[in-house]
C-alpha cells in the first residue's frame, strides 16, 4: 500500500512541476471565433436574382443560426474593382466554435425542420442556383486573439 501512495505522491508532483511549467510558457493568444468565406463569381445578368436569393433564403438559415446560437455574425462583401480571377462577392459567416460531428447533425436536423426542407432538396436547390453563380472558392479561418 505504501508504494502506491508513493506513487500518487511523485505523480502529483510531477504534475505540479510540469503544470507550472505549462504556465510560464502560456501563450500570447487564445483561439477565437471561426469564419467561414465563400467566393462568389455571379453570371451575367444574375446579380439582382442572386442577392434577391441572399436576401431571402441565405439571410433567414443564418438568422436561424444566430437564434440557435451557433452564428455570431454573417456579411455579404462586395469585391470593388476585382481584377481577373476575383469573385464579385464574398460571403462571410462567423461562428462562435467548430461543431462536433453529433452537433452538426442535430443543428442539420433543426435546420430542415426550420426550413421544412431535407438534405436532398437543399442540396439540389444549390445546384439550381448554378444558373445565377458560380463557387469559385471557400476558406475556413479562425481567429487568434491576442491577449
Amino acid at each position: 500500500m505504501k508504494i502506491v501512495n508513493v506513487l500518487k505522491l511523485a505523480s502529483a508532483a510531477a504534475l505540479l512541476v510540469f503544470g507550472a511549467a505549462a504556465q510560464a510558457q502560456s501563450s500570447s493568444y487564445t483561439p477565437g471565433t471561426v469564419w467561414n468565406f465563400t467566393n462568389v463569381q455571379i453570371e451575367p445578368g444574375q446579380f439582382e436574382n442572386y442577392m434577391d436569393y441572399l436576401d431571402h433564403e441565405f439571410k433567414k438559415l443564418n438568422d436561424f443560426g444566430v437564434k440557435e446560437g451557433n452564428i455570431i455574425s454573417y456579411h455579404v462583401f462586395s469585391v470593388n474593382n476585382a481584377r481577373s480571377g476575383e469573385p464579385d462577392l464574398i460571403l462571410a459567416v462567423e461562428s462562435r466554435d467548430y461543431l462536433t460531428n453529433a452537433q452538426q447533425l442535430e443543428l442539420q436536423k433543426k435546420t430542415e425542420a426550420f426550413l421544412a426542407k431535407d438534405n436532398r432538396k437543399l442540396t439540389t436547390e444549390a445546384g439550381d442556383r448554378k444558373s445565377m453563380r458560380k463557387i469559385t472558392g471557400n476558406m475556413e479561418l479562425q481567429e487568434l486573439k491576442l491577449k
